[in-house]
């Protein structure tokens, strides 16, 4: 049977009592001390296929949060010929077994409920990895995205990889956890289901009960492995969203069917495809180019028209949605899987009466770029190294300056408050947030400001001295008497590479209004980041002509391919036209307009495009005016020490005393990157100050 965890137990004021967030919920013989959790997602940072520490720590940080259940292991395989190539905990075989029990005895000594996600990918494997074994699926239909051309499974692969099911459920009951889920939707008891991957013509094909055959018999083979009460679940698609695919009135009748063979105890909710990068930034992992909850309405008619618990997890990022879907009675469990990346102690904080406090997730889905990694909670997926809560120093009291107010700068302020340390910080614009603001103001990517405004209030909690339209010079620093200096001072746009510079505009001149924009447009973009793909599609939803012309051989390069997919659609939509592998060579002037020589990456031929305006966007050069100048009097002489860095240790075995500073840089004001590596740099830094 499942262990019964403790709920936790509600303070006595009375707003946070009747929170219906914080009711426990009652799942079989299993008790969930809250209705808040977090789903089954690849988080690939496993050890060839098992969970070990690193794995345990990032789900033991949700825990000790307060989440009622953490799911863990998206795609687990439960065959080895279930393989994308890597990142996937690997349930085909007892050699988990000893990680499961370890990783459950974690969670549940934090107080909360662990199940995992088992599954067969069907065509949605490789079969150039791993075992380089072929791709399965229940008729020879290529999926777009992962491109294997698949056979079609017999009747001998259907009863192994059934059998397989069940030996792998049987491997997480053995392993302590409280649950499993098998997965619907693209995968291959979801390939059965729907008509658009299912053209069999025997048993298991044709009819809505033929289709549904495997995924019963799946059910039945869990059941008779793990016994009647164990808890079993599905992920289940309630609408394909596609005019040859599974609608919604079908899917009942599909969840109907599972629920009258009584082998499963809850349905996980999600809506859509994912056999294409577009679907999977539209409907299965939607991000900030999509409005929040987008599919909680549809869930919650098909909770009301099923008798089993429903779950769901869709861009529910923030306390107010995920407490409207529990008091609707939309869902019996509410998911909030990417918000615990942001900020895995919402349910604490959300306790005490500081739900302003919670870190937000943005949708930014830098976590489904550079897995696992949060874009403003670097602590995230490095738990070994990086706490998610700031300690006090052993020896606070320090006078910290930091110069620069943008992400990097406010991190820094704010773990260095968080230590106990007395500090400044100037910022000689206006307003806080560096280079965020002119990002937020292109296009879909406004949700950004979330990273600058929460850590605005959290340098107003912590008493930080905070001076705005104030620029820092070597003196007004020396003057603050500081034990060490951060410079966080950014960079200024790139634009020394280009013979004919001078006649061109920037991303950020475009973006803040310095310049107004023509009719008709170039973007140049040498990097593959957001910068200029945003601003193109800014100008161009704005009735502009633009061209975009691209040094990579795709636009977005270094983006998230959820956002890409996202941009190449609104380009399409919004008539930009796109040059690929050209190099921005010269711009000149010509009659009312300018002409803008690119040279072709790979034949070296040249071509000339003419428009009134160009735009263009390098990265930046850092600013190191404040820094260069402050190096011949740090007693570091403004280097900073990697190995201590990268070890998490102090920069300096002692501390500068008699009117000496350390001196350090991060950020952009050390080099052209991301919004993720400086505020890294911030945190990692200033842990050890």
């Amino acid at each position: 049977m499942p262990i019964a965890h403790p709920s936790v137990v509600l303070d006595k004021h009375p707003a946070r009592r009747g929170d219906p967030l914080l009711q426990p919920f009652r799942l079989k013989g299993l008790t969930l001390r809250n209705r808040i959790m977090s789903t089954s997602h690849a988080a690939t940072i496993d050890e060839g296929g098992l969970p070990k520490e690193r794995y345990q720590r990032y789900h033991e940080e949700k825990a000790k949060g307060g989440i009622a259940l953490t799911m863990f292991g998206g795609s687990s395989m439960v065959a080895r010929d279930s393989s994308w190539g890597g990142g996937q905990i690997d349930m085909s075989s007892d050699l988990i077994i000893p990680d499961l029990q370890a990783f459950s005895t974690r969670i549940h000594g934090q107080g909360a409920a662990i199940m995992c996600q088992i599954s067969h990918l069907g065509r949605r494997a490789t079969s150039a990895a791993m075992d380089w074994l072929p791709s399965l699926a229940p008729s020879a239909i290529r999926e777009r995205r992962h491109r294997d051309i698949p056979r079609e499974m017999d009747r001998t692969d259907i009863d192994r990889i059934v059998a397989d099911y069940a030996a792998a459920a049987g491997r997480c009951k053995e392993g302590g956890l409280d649950g499993c889920e098998t997965v619907t939707g693209g995968h291959l008891i979801g390939q059965f289901l729907s008509p658009r991957t299912n053209r069999r013509t025997d048993s298991f094909g044709g009819s809505l009960e033929n289709r549904a055959r495997f995924g019963l018999m799946v059910h039945e083979a869990i059941r008779k492995r793990v016994g009647d009460g164990y808890i079993v679940g599905i992920r289940f698609v309630v609408d394909e969203d596609i005019e040859e695919g599974i609608g919604f009135e079908e899917c009942l009748r599909l969840a109907h069917l599972f629920e009258r063979e009584g082998h499963i105890d809850f349905f996980n909710a999600i809506f859509g495809r994912m056999d294409t990068d577009l679907a999977l930034a539209e409907h299965n992992m939607p991000g900030m180019s999509q409005p929040l909850a987008p599919f909680l309405a549809r869930v919650g008619a098909f909770k009301r028209a099923v008798g089993l618990p429903v779950f769901h997890a869709a861009r529910i990022p923030d306390i107010a949605t995920a407490r409207h879907a529990i008091a609707e009675g939309l869902l019996d469990m509410v998911a909030m899987t990417r918000a615990h990346m942001a900020d895995p102690q919402i349910v604490n904080k959300l306790m005490r009466g500081e739900e302003d406090r919670i870190r937000p997730c943005v949708g930014a889905s830098h976590c489904m770029y550079k897995k696992l990694a949060c874009i403003h909670n670097p602590a995230t997926g490095r738990e070994q190294m990086l706490p998610q809560i700031v300690t006090p120093s052993p020896r606070p009291g320090r006078k910290v300056v930091v110069v620069g107010g943008g992400p990097a700068g406010l991190e820094a302020a704010r773990v260095a408050a968080e230590r106990g340390h007395d500090v400044v910080l100037f910022e000689a614009a206006s307003r806080l947030g560096g280079q965020l603001l002119l990002a937020v103001r292109a296009t879909w990517r406004r949700d950004l400001i979330a990273i600058v405004d929460w850590r605005a209030a959290e340098l107003a909690r912590l008493g930080v001295d905070v001076r705005l339209d104030a620029y820092a010079g070597a003196e007004d620093v020396l003057r603050e008497r500081p034990d060490a200096v951060i410079v966080a001072t950014g960079g200024m746009p790139d634009t020394a590479w280009l013979d004919g510079a001078e006649h061109c505009t920037t991303v950020w001149d475009i973006l803040s209004g310095a310049v107004a924009a023509r009719d008709e447009v170039i973007v140049y973009d040498g990097t593959g980041r957001h910068q200029a793909v945003s601003c193109a599609l800014h100008l161009a939803e704005q009735g502009r002509a633009v061209q975009f012309v691209t040094l990579d051989d795709t636009m977005g390069l270094e983006m998230e391919y959820n956002a890409r997919v996202v941009y190449r659609k609104r380009f399409a939509e919004n008539g930009v036209r796109t040059t690929i592998d050209h190099q921005l060579e010269r711009v000149r002037p010509s009659g009312n307009g300018l002409v803008a020589t690119l040279r072709h990456e790979l034949t070296g031929t040249t071509m000339e495009l003419r428009a009134p305006q160009v735009v263009i966007e390098n990265g930046t050069v850092p600013m190191t005016e404040t820094f260069d100048a402050l190096c011949a009097g740090a007693i570091n002489r403004g280097i900073t020490d990697l190995d201590a860095l990268l070890a998490g240790e102090r920069q300096r075995p002692a501390l500068p005393a008699d009117g000496a500073f350390e001196l350090h840089r991060i950020g952009d004001a050390v080099s052209s990157r991301s919004v993720h590596a400086a505020i890294y740099d911030a945190l990692r830094l200033c842990m050890a100050l």
